[in-house]
């Protein structure tokens, strides 16, 4: 049975049919190439996975991990030929440990979900991804997703304390701890993590809690250009306060999801920043007050500690929904570069001049308190010379980052559209390292290949 999955797996569980298999060819990356799949397998268990991955080292068919297929830089994609393991039946919570704050999970829970049955027990999960309502945490590991709260509370990689893998020779084993600390031998947990599926397939996930959030005041600026919204992200980095949450969010982003979602969003700025404080008490109130302070030296047209959750939370929501806003407008080419904080500004700079030179429309969202930056191109369908203008504006940016001391994935990962830009980002010697985790880990090269390193 060489060309097809293996008979342990139920047939309702195989997809062969050309048809069905369409949904399964592709993240959300628009422009990043993808093949036709052999097969689509959604396993069950640990053990299905094993004996899928043991199927493909056999026969040498590439295999590649699928979460959501909410990714945006092409590592979910299929390739010709290839088994695509998807992981939507894999999706039950198997532990809460309220005591040692962790939770043990399968790859295809929601994030969302795994936040929600946290909070039930008075325990918080913090990575969230603007797609955390829809995104698997098996996904978010692979690409080491962060978010808005990460500018305090740190990424993925932050809160995976172990986890179980299928190896690229088929061995189940297990990684890393559910110890608070742990130092015995090297940390192959932390590797897998933002390994894209190119060096084991997750079957499981040990990932560390915090207590419950606390309440967080929400601070409004508008600025009349992205470079003084820059200014201002860079003056509450020198005040030496940490916010939550520190977002931008341009007035295309803005119409577009007032467009789709009449949400009555307000039109009087070109830009709007969004902060948030958690820290409690008189001191997180101090804390609101200096980062209101901070965008009004920094030019804010109008700037205010808002008194409106419901107004807040709408302005936040807007945040989330800004890239399938705009992908109603054309195709969209995401950008997720990531510099200093204080080359916030200039970063900005650079992508308006960019726009300009390539005659593209760029709209920018960004985790701007961490540097994260997602300038979105968006070019009208069926427009071929100005897919060829974007692509090259792309590049442009990601060089641009890479010249300010920045790096040209801050959260998505590399999968198939950032190749270039990280071979140029980490020059010949560690991409040599790479390869060679590459070759030991995944000795038939059968694991999501083409992406990340390209072909071993």
């Amino acid at each position: 049975m060489a060309n097809a999955p293996v008979d342990s797996i139920p047939a309702q569980r195989v997809l062969t049919d050309p048809a069905g298999l369409t949904r399964y060819q592709h993240d959300e990356a628009e422009w990043a190439p993808y093949g036709t799949p052999l097969a689509v397998v959604r396993p069950q268990s640990t053990e299905e996975v094993r004996d899928v991955v043991r199927h493909c080292v056999t026969h040498r068919i590439p295999l590649v991990p699928r979460g959501a297929g909410t990714g945006l830089s092409g590592g979910a994609n299929a390739v010709d030929g290839a088994i695509v393991l998807s992981f939507e039946d894999m999706n039950r919570i198997v532990e809460i440990d309220r005591a040692e704050r962790l939770a043990v999970v399968q790859p295809g829970v929601v994030n969302d979900d795994l936040r929600a049955a946290s909070a039930e027990h008075g325990l918080w999960y913090p990575p969230d991804p603007a797609s955390s309502p829809w995104s698997t945490i098996g996904g978010n590991v692979a690409t080491n997703a962060g978010g808005m709260c990460c500018v305090k509370y740190g990424v993925t990689r932050d809160y995976v304390l172990g986890l179980e893998v299928v190896n690229g020779l088929g061995e189940v084993v297990s990684l890393g701890r559910r110890t608070a600390k742990g130092v015995a031998g090297y940390d192959l947990a932390g590797l897998m993590v933002g390994s894209e599926g190119t060096l084991g397939v997750i079957t499981e996930v040990t990932v560390r809690l915090r207590p419950a959030r606390l309440q967080e005041r929400t601070v409004a600026g508008y600025f009349s250009s992205v470079v003084a919204a820059g200014e201002a992200v860079s003056a509450v980095t020198a005040s030496g306060v940490i916010p939550s949450a520190l977002e931008l969010v341009d007035r295309h982003c803005l119409a577009a999801v007032d467009a789709w979602k009449k949400m009555g969003l307000s039109a009087d700025a070109d830009v709007v920043l969004l902060g948030r404080v958690d820290t409690p008490g008189a001191e997180g109130d101090a804390e609101a007050e200096l980062v209101r302070d901070c965008f009004e030296r920094a030019g804010a047209t109008w700037a205010a500690v808002s008194t409106d959750q419901q107004e807040a939370d709408a302005l936040f929501q807007a945040r989330r929904l800004a890239y399938p806003a705009l992908e109603r407008l054309g195709p969209v080419l995401t950008e997720d570069v990531c510099v200093p904080r204080t080359a916030v500004p200039e970063m900005l700079a650079r992508i308006e001049r960019t726009a300009a030179r390539h005659d593209v429309l760029i709209a920018n969202i960004a985790h701007a308190g961490d540097g994260n930056l997602h300038p979105l191109i968006i070019t009208p369908p069926g427009d071929e010379a100005a897919r060829a203008r974007a692509q090259n504006a792309f590049e442009d940016i990601l060089d641009d980052a890479i010249a300010l001391g920045g790096t040209v994935t801050g959260e998505h990962g590399v999968g198939l559209l950032k190749m270039r830009g990280m071979n140029k980002e980490l020059g010949p010697a560690v991409l040599g390292m790479h390869h060679a985790v590459k070759a030991a880990l995944d000795p038939h090269g059968i694991l999501n290949p083409g992406k990340v390193l390209g072909s071993v």
